[in-house]
């Protein structure tokens, strides 16, 4: 599992970071998932090897447009690239009725469907390869987080049970192989019931808008890397200068060491810190405050920047 980062600043874009949108990315280098799509994601997607025909789901984490003003735009593009499989977009509520009118104001007819799950009331989200959990959180407007559990860990068959379950060999241990449900017998066969696992499945938690990390305290048990914004260090913050509804880096960092998280990334960082420290505010400003709390591996992000997830849980700069 490979972590993107497609934008890391907070609010608007710099010259050197785009607003929010990060890619999750299977191990098969197909399929991949995007959680938040600020405005020039599909730019963004241009330099790198990604594909909208590879595009599995969107998770959206709140209606801010940092998060989500680039969403109809690449939904347009990937009409436009012939995508025929139908795309499930999980997001707050509002954000249907807001692409659905945009998309039918500037007369733009998709050739594939959309398939919309409320982040309100969603319970979870799978497919064969992950599980996804939301976790509702602290801003300015409704935002979550959301936690992607590996859905099948080196999975290989539960011979004994189809057996003894009387299950047929064939294309119907084929299926239920690949993580697919079967019906056989005017009944259903879950995948996941006739599989062993020789792992722990890897867990990332990815956080929307959030002044209080806390919230994540359970969506981080067995998690081996947390994403999570920093907006601002603790100096800011206390001299009132910061927007509410963020987190500083002291605040995510103390959470982080707290709950034991072998791993965090920092992102969403304000415009003011510049990566030049002589220009005032520096980006190093917050990797040394979020150093002061945490011991673990931590990671500044950057755009462009790739995180491979092992299956041993250890987390490497990718390529």
């Amino acid at each position: 599992m490979d972590l993107l980062f497609l934008g890391t600043s907070s609010g608007t874009p710099t010259k050197a970071r785009n607003v929010s949108g990060l890619a999750l990315l299977e191990d098969s280098g197909k399929g991949w998932y995007l959680i938040d799509c600020g405005e020039g994601t599909q730019h963004q997607l241009l330099r790198t090897s990604l594909t909208l025909h590879g595009l599995r789901a969107i998770f959206i984490t709140h209606v801010h447009g940092d998060h989500c003003f680039g969403l109809p735009g690449l939904l347009a593009s990937a009409g436009m690239a012939r995508r025929k499989e139908p795309l499930d977009i999980i997001a707050p509520t509002a954000i249907e009725g807001w692409v659905r009118a945009t998309l039918e104001m500037s007369q733009t007819w998709l050739p594939y469907e959309l398939h919309f799950h409320s982040t309100e009331t969603l319970k979870e989200w799978r497919n064969p390869q992950v599980r996804v959990e939301a976790t509702a959180l602290s801003h300015r407007v409704p935002s979550w987080g959301y936690s992607f559990t590996e859905a099948r860990p080196d999975p290989r068959l539960d011979i004994d049970k189809l057996d003894r379950d009387g299950i047929p060999r064939g294309p119907l241990w084929g299926r239920l192989a690949r993580g697919f449900d079967v019906e056989h017998d005017d009944c259903t066969l879950r995948s996941e019931d006739y599989q062993l696992f020789s792992r722990a499945p890897r867990r990332i938690v990815i956080s929307g808008d959030n002044d209080r990390p806390e919230l994540l305290r359970e969506a981080c048990q067995n998690a081996q890397l947390l994403v999570h914004e920093a907006t601002y260090t603790q100096t800011i913050a206390e001299a009132g200068k910061a927007d509410f509804g963020h987190s500083t880096a002291a605040q995510v960092a103390t959470f982080a060491q707290a709950v034991g998280v072998p791993n965090l990334v920092l992102t969403h960082f304000s415009a003011r810190y510049q990566s030049d420290p002589d220009r005032g505010l520096s980006i190093e400003d917050i990797r040394t405050e979020a150093a002061r709390f945490y011991e673990g591996t931590l990671f500044l992000a950057e755009d462009f920047l790739r995180l491979s997830v092992g299956r041993d849980g250890e987390v490497k700069l990718g390529s």
